[in-house]
């Protein structure tokens, strides 16, 4: 009996000795695993991150018409050198005409990081026809207004808010503006900007750039 005593006595002690013990491991038990759900928040501020990088997307009235698949989409210009990404677009057919009148596609595709200003067609509408088809059947003449139209480095919005930048026709442009709305040379408004091709970024403008 008294070995019987001694041996609940000794299990008792050794159950009160491990009890606070097996507590304190599950409370270390409970602290480790409540880091991951405090970066809970975390991953969902990093979800937000790439609304930080809308800076570097297309803007202006005039991206709407851009087609949303396809080799004439944003994500399909971006994988094209310049000349190449305009014949995707339907609205600088007559830039790509152009382009092609003055021998400048190689030119232009094989550049790297440059700038273009293209006119719509609405753009070169404004011209008269007359004038228009002067220009387009005297290749100097129409290569020295195509290369007005190309700065020899990639330009972001912001260096476009009051820059001055010279072009490959060795003239002289000014930008100006802020947020979505720009201007080159006071006369024409970037109705599409920041377009981006394998080699260029693009600024689709409302007025064809006339050299001095």
């Amino acid at each position: 009996m008294n070995s019987m005593k001694i041996r609940r006595t000794a299990i008792a002690v050794a159950a009160a000795t491990l009890l606070p013990f097996s507590l304190a491991a599950c409370s270390a038990s409970a602290d480790t695993e409540a880091p991951p759900a405090a970066a809970a928040p975390g991953t969902a501020t990093g979800a937000s991150t790439p609304a930080a990088g809308t800076d570097d997307q297309p803007f202006g009235p005039g991206c709407a018409g851009v087609p949303k698949e396809g080799a004439g989409s944003f994500e399909g210009m971006a994988k094209d050198p310049v000349a190449t990404a305009a014949s995707h677009n339907p609205d600088l057919s007559t830039l790509v005409t152009a382009v092609k009148k003055a021998g400048l596609v190689d030119t232009l595709n094989n550049a790297e990081n440059i700038t273009v200003f293209a006119p719509t067609n609405a753009a070169f509408a404004k011209i008269p026809k007359a004038d228009l088809d002067k220009v387009l059947a005297d290749k100097d003449m129409l290569t020295d207004i195509l290369t007005y139209h190309v700065v020899g480095q990639k330009l972001t919005p912001k260096q476009l808010e009051n820059g001055s930048f010279e072009t490959l026709q060795k003239g002289m442009i000014t930008t100006t503006g802020s947020g979505e709305s720009f201007k080159v040379n006071d006369s024409a408004n970037v109705v599409c900007g920041n377009v981006k091709t394998a080699n260029a970024n693009v600024y689709v403008i409302d007025t064809v750039l006339m050299p001095k």
